[in-house]
């Protein structure tokens, strides 16, 4: 099985659902509290690449940390700024495989990942 990297705020209840998904399906992963240990410009830029969507689909835009940003059209190179000065704007839960990555949102989209695998 690949190695797989579950992008986890414990705070979020989705994030905790994903986790215990993959807790139950006895998946072999590892959890980075992006909080604590926040992702740099070129890993964000690596995650995004590895998604099956836009990266502007990576950031919490109903966040109040974003709305003050008052960014208009937010260009690729924005979003990506954005989300290394702020970990706390990053989507979650995310799971991530190394060559692809995907949001929880629900969590159990991230079975698929994992049952791909």
């Amino acid at each position: 099985m690949t190695s797989l990297t579950l992008y986890h705020n414990p705070r979020c209840s989705k994030s905790r659902q994903a986790l215990k998904l993959l807790e139950e399906r006895g998946c072999d992963f590892h959890v980075r509290r992006y909080l604590d240990d926040p992702l740099s410009r070129e890993e964000l830029a690596a995650l995004a690449a590895r998604l099956d969507a836009d990266v502007a689909e990576l950031v919490r835009t109903g966040d109040s940390d974003w709305k003050a940003l008052q960014l208009t059209a937010p260009s690729t190179d924005d979003y990506l700024d954005a989300l290394a000065e702020h970990p706390r704007l990053l989507q979650r839960p995310l799971l991530d495989r190394g060559d692809r990555a995907v949001i929880g949102r629900p969590p159990a989209t991230i079975l698929a990942l994992v049952d791909a695998s």
